[in-house]
């Protein structure tokens, strides 16, 4: 499936509730549905800097070229966010990554509903999560 393929998706089900309330909740659903993220990839290194709650991204390598992300936070709906960046992206090559447009966030109204701090943070993981395919395509892998 294509990163706009699976915005899409995502879109279309956000579009079921119209009461942000109800997107929070799913936003929340959807992180704890998430699988925990192994302690020895929570360190330093692995935190992502300017998100106001704690946030770990670890990124790998498959050896088909693509990216897997692999991410926890402390914060429940900030867990949701960075669940839905993961859904988006994973799977694929630094070259797709690092082409997309990523319209979803706009598109269920995610910018407009957030704190300025968890906005800030919202484009802090995706910097961070296109710095990393930035450095694997670098490496050539």
């Amino acid at each position: 499936m294509t990163i706009n393929e699976k915005q899409d998706e995502i879109v279309a089900e956000f579009a079921d509730f119209e009461d942000w309330m109800d997107r929070y909740q799913l936003l929340i659903d959807l992180g704890n549905e998430q699988e925990p993220l192994e302690e020895k990839y929570k360190t330093e290194q692995n935190l992502i800097e300017g998100c106001q709650s704690r946030v770990w991204l670890q990124a790998d390598m498959q050896e088909d070229g693509t990216l897997i992300f692999r991410a926890e936070s402390d914060a429940l709906i900030v867990k949701g966010i960075v669940s839905l960046l993961i859904q988006v992206l994973s799977g694929h090559t630094p070259d797709e990554i690092l082409a997309a447009e990523l319209y979803f966030i706009d598109k269920i109204g995610l910018k407009e509903h957030l704190s300025p701090t968890r906005s800030n943070g919202l484009l802090a993981m995706v910097k961070q999560m296109r710095m990393y395919a930035l450095a694997f395509k670098a490496k050539g892998c």
